[in-house]
């Protein structure tokens, strides 16, 4: 390798050797093939050690360009590249391969600039990009069901990763606070509530069962005694008679509207505002946590929905049928065209959604992460449409699909019903297996996979429970650090040439793997990522643990290994935090 000063000072010392090894195949490309500069360089980690520390395919990229034998451009390359302290040896394999092997000084490197760093280690550079989280978004209808629970954490962790990797992100959820949905619930509390003045009308198979339906019902009774009381008979007089469910429970709600008039609008606010305050301490119960709460129905009180549709129409991507207006989806890749304005003069869901999203835009995004349920597929493409349709740029929205999710207790799964009330809610899996394990476990999976939760060994405290695995290991080196009870500060300049064992440098690796790891997983909108790194740096310490005493006789050794072990579990913490999981110093 050839000298060169521009790489001078970089080796040995940054914790980002990818970044170094990369740039010394730049600086030889340049001597040897300056017009192919725009190739990009990949370095990755070899499966097998004896292949070194990095492995680049350079030459096999370059081969079909200078029309050359990958293996001569890998040996042309070698001789280009600068010299530099970090490495110790470049080889090259197989077909072309170009395998560097580290010093030991490179290696444990990253030691000494995680301590530096401490909990900013991983953290990217900060961006001027403004992005925005929506998630979970659920009807404020009922309890928050496991499945609800998964998209909690998936959508918190995401915002937290994209936080952490340098972004401008804000936590926003969704309130549908209008339409159809709430009124169902309030006819359904309402119903509930002439049962205990013995003015029961045939309960609708369709509307909300769960008992706390019935105790919205009591609240309302205790708060304003028989204020709200109708005969069951006048009730039943304003309800058609038909066979269609949906038809049957609309009248219900018509009647309840026309009986208790100007109380309507109680009953709808005391149900909503209670289910609301449940999901807003369910959440933060969860460490779940938002900067914004968006009503649905400030679109519409402040018009937002009509003049979204008047600008549609106006574009000419509206027409009249049947008295309804439609948007024209089809055009943009939906499957059908899709009302957005009823024949009574009622806008849509799809309406209302239309004009959120624009709003969202209006508000200054760069990008608009949108995190959906896997049954909401179908609706990417008219979203987009109408965004494009409106003038606004689809590509900034992107929407994340969460996979549903198999609760299994005893070997059963679990049923999830809203409407039936039988569904296992969020609150009663934390109370039966604790928050960490369910962050964690629904994070060991990427989003678009199906989860199958298993509680079993959620709740056992062993190495196959993969949150335990990991937090055991925190608290392994929090109990090592608190029997050495020394200066963990001063390990920051600790020497480390005592490390030496393969061990210990395959627990460096893993350590430098983290930032890297934080930007492709904040680039791919995967935090699943973190929980799968987080298994394999707990297995390798576990595995140095084993085979190795930290709290040897010889002070140079034991205060190497004590900073190793330090910057291990800093590097824990930055993982867990991220993924909304505890640290504990003991287990």
């Amino acid at each position: 390798m050839t000298a060169s000063s521009a790489t001078a000072g970089i080796a040995g010392t940054s914790p980002d050797v990818r970044q170094h090894l990369a740039g010394l195949l730049r600086a030889a490309l340049a001597h040897m093939a300056p017009d192919q500069g725009y190739v990009e360089i990949i370095l990755e980690r070899p499966k097998q050690a004896s292949h070194g520390d990095f492995a680049s395919n350079l030459a096999l990229q370059l081969a079909r360009g200078l029309k050359t034998n990958p293996r001569q451009i890998a040996e042309r390359l070698v001789r280009e590249l600068p010299s530099s302290p970090a490495v110790a040896k470049v080889e090259i394999a197989g077909a072309g391969f170009i395998n560097f092997t580290l010093t030991p000084a490179a290696r444990t490197a990253v030691v000494h600039a995680v301590l530096a760093a401490g909990q900013d280690f991983g953290r990217g550079p900060a961006s001027r990009l403004k992005l925005q989280v929506e998630f979970v978004s659920a009807n404020p209808t009922g309890p928050l069901h496991v499945g609800h629970g998964r998209g909690a954490a998936y959508g918190a962790s995401l915002a937290s990763l994209l936080a952490f990797a340098g972004y401008d992100v804000s936590r926003e959820y969704y309130v549908n606070d209008a339409g159809r949905q709430m009124d169902i619930l309030a006819v359904s509390a309402w119903l509930r509530y002439l049962e205990l003045f013995d003015e029961p009308v045939p309960f609708p198979p369709n509307a909300y069962q769960g008992g706390y339906v019935r105790e919205m019902a009591e609240q309302i009774r205790q708060a304003h005694g028989d204020r709200y009381v109708h005969p069951a008979e006048a009730v039943l007089a304003c309800v058609p008679e038909t066979d269609d469910a949906e038809a049957r429970l609309d009248g219900l709600i018509l009647a309840g509207k026309d009986l208790l008039g100007e109380d309507w609008a109680y009953v709808h606010a005391h149900v909503l505002n209670e289910q609301l305050t449940d999901c807003r301490a369910d959440l933060e119960e969860f460490g779940v946590h938002f900067d914004v709460w968006f009503s649905e129905r400030s679109l519409y009180e402040t018009g937002m929905v009509a003049r979204a549709v008047a600008a549609l129409e106006k574009s000419g991507h509206i027409y009249l049928q049947d008295g309804a207006k439609w948007f024209s989806s089809t055009a943009f890749g939906d499957e059908k065209d899709r009302v957005v304005q009823r024949d009574n003069g009622l806008y849509t869901y799809f309406a209302s959604d239309i004009a959120y999203h624009l709003n969202k835009f209006e508000r200054g995004f760069d990008k608009v992460i949108d995190v959906w349920g896997a049954d909401h597929h179908g609706y990417i493409p008219r979203v987009k449409g109408a965004l494009s349709a409106s003038g606004a740029d689809a590509g900034k929205l992107d929407v994340t699909l969460v996979q549903f999710v198999s609760l299994f207790r005893d070997g059963q799964k679990a049923s999830m019903s809203t409407r039936s009330g039988e569904y296992v809610t969020l609150r009663q899996l934390r109370g039966e297996v604790g928050n960490d394990a369910c962050r964690f476990f629904y994070m060991l999976r990427k989003c678009d996979q199906a989860l199958d939760f298993d509680l079993d060994l959620a709740k056992s405290q062993s190495n196959d429970n993969p949150v335990y695995y990991v937090q055991y290991a925190h608290a392994r080196i929090c109990s090592v650090l608190a029997q050495w009870d020394g200066d963990q500060a001063a390990l920051a300049a600790t020497d480390l040439v005592p490390l030496q064992h393969e061990r210990e440098f395959a627990l460096c690796a893993r350590l430098a793997e983290f930032p890297e790891l934080v930007r492709l997983a904040a680039r791919d909108y995967g935090p699943h990522a973190l929980a799968f790194y987080l298994k394999d740096l707990a297995g390798d310490f576990h595995s140095w643990y084993n085979a190795e005493r930290l709290l040897v006789d010889d002070q140079a050794t034991r205060h190497a290994r004590l900073a190793l072990a330090l910057a291990t579990r800093q590097v824990l913490q930055n993982g867990l935090s991220l993924l909304g999981v505890s640290q504990p110093v003991s287990m």
